[in-house]
């Protein structure tokens, strides 16, 4: 139930999601962000999961070979292709993060941003599996997230079972959302991958959090 209260959310905050990136105090970290986002896949051909509106793809493109970025939500997709993406191959393909069923394998690098909070941790390790096994041994993967700042951030509102956390949102028509929202630890992300890597790399900055590594293990 609650991924599909999730992707009813996100469906119904298409129009309105780019606004978190105009929050004034998050600019110095987004510019660090991007660039390091440019320069991480150059000349590859890039696999990005849960694309939303394409804010995070037009940065790859800058200097990526090709991307296919996949979404759940036609809405989002929409909006992502009305982007400039220069001569960057960039396609776009409808598809369930968790299945993957209609995307083929044999990408250069991976790429997902602000997915990996929406996953339950229950889930995790199959999504790791299926999303690794679309890209070729020793890709480099990307992922980029939100930390949770006290008094900037939305609130938790509750905690489950599982251990995953959730916010109650708001959207401009009024209407309030219950959304899976992770906050992970640098351990827990090292738990996580330590069975597909041995060279994580974590960046934390104030507002967000990105880790880097090369798949040695499927």
């Amino acid at each position: 139930m609650a991924q599909s209260n999730m992707i009813d959310y996100y469906a119904q905050r298409a129009s309105e999601y780019e606004r978190i990136y105009h929050r004034p105090e998050r600019q110095s970290d987004l510019k660090e962000l991007q660039a390091m986002i440019e320069t991480a896949f150059r000349d590859h051909m890039v696999f990005e999961v849960a694309c939303g509106t394409g804010y995070w793809t037009q940065f790859i493109a800058r200097q990526a070979k090709s991307i296919l970025a996949n979404d759940y939500n036609s809405k989002v997709i929409k909006i992502a292709q009305q982007k400039d993406y220069g001569s960057c191959i960039v396609d776009f393909r409808k598809s369930d993060a968790y299945s993957l069923s209609n995307i083929e394998s044999g990408f250069s690098a991976g790429f997902s941003g602000f997915w990996w909070s929406h996953i339950p941790k229950e889930k995790l390790q199959d999504f790791l599996i299926n999303f690794h096994s679309k890209l070729r041994q020793g890709a480099p993967v990307v992922f980029i997230d939100n930390v949770y700042v006290e008094h900037n951030s939305t609130p938790i509102s509750r905690k489950d079972n599982e251990g995953n956390t959730y916010q109650i949102r708001k959207l401009e028509d009024g209407s309030e959302h219950e959304v899976l929202k992770n906050f992970p630890s640098d351990q827990e992300l090292h738990e996580t991958l330590s069975s597909f890597t041995s060279d994580l790399s974590i960046l934390r900055l104030r507002y967000f959090w990105m880790l880097e590594y090369n798949i040695i293990k499927f």
